[in-house]
């Protein structure tokens, strides 16, 4: 929902933290769960800046930048203004996580809509005909399924599945809140 956006932001960069050059990340450098491939990108796109974004960039990377990533990036492209209360978190965290397309694919799958990874009509039209709740437990389930079958999950898994339970649970509480 749209005035949910700040919110599922501000958890969102929890989750995110700081900058992590972490050997092992396949993302590589990252601030605030963004990383240099993708702010390089969003800089040349949106500011027309062609600069290499070094390891002094991406540790200074503005706010609002930041915000404005996520919110072009990855919520409208899951359509979060117009998802449950909820399940927009839900969706939103694993899209920034993993990519829009898996997150966005996996809820069409479990609403039975042709997995196309747009969130568009008759996703959302879908949608109202399920239990929000229901929905977001079933996208924690394959959340952590996925997660589970990475090679990686030996040395992130713990954190990844705390953060798709602590997710789970945020967006239980928003659904709950009447917001839904």
């Amino acid at each position: 929902m749209r005035q949910n956006f700040e919110q599922c932001l501000e958890w969102l960069l929890e989750h995110e933290g700081g900058f992590s050059a972490h050997k092992d990340d396949p993302g590589g450098v990252t601030m605030k769960g963004i990383t240099a491939n993708t702010y390089q990108k969003w800089l040349s796109e949106t500011l027309g800046n062609d600069a290499t974004v070094d390891e002094e960039a991406m540790r200074n990377i503005p706010d609002i930048h930041v915000e404005q990533i996520y919110r072009e990036g990855y919520w409208e492209k899951i359509s979060g203004d117009k998802l449950p209360g909820g399940l927009d978190w839900s969706i939103f965290d694993w899209a920034v996580n993993s990519g829009p397309g898996r997150s966005a694919k996996t809820l069409q799958r479990l609403v039975m809509v042709k997995p196309d990874g747009g969130i568009g009509p008759k996703t959302l039209t879908a949608i109202s005909e399920y239990n929000t709740v229901s929905l977001i437990d079933d996208m924690h389930s394959k959340r952590q399924a996925f997660y589970e079958r990475l090679k990686t999950f030996e040395t992130f898994g713990r954190g990844w599945t705390r953060r798709n339970d602590e997710t789970r649970d945020q967006a239980h509480q928003l659904a709950s809140s009447g917001e839904a």
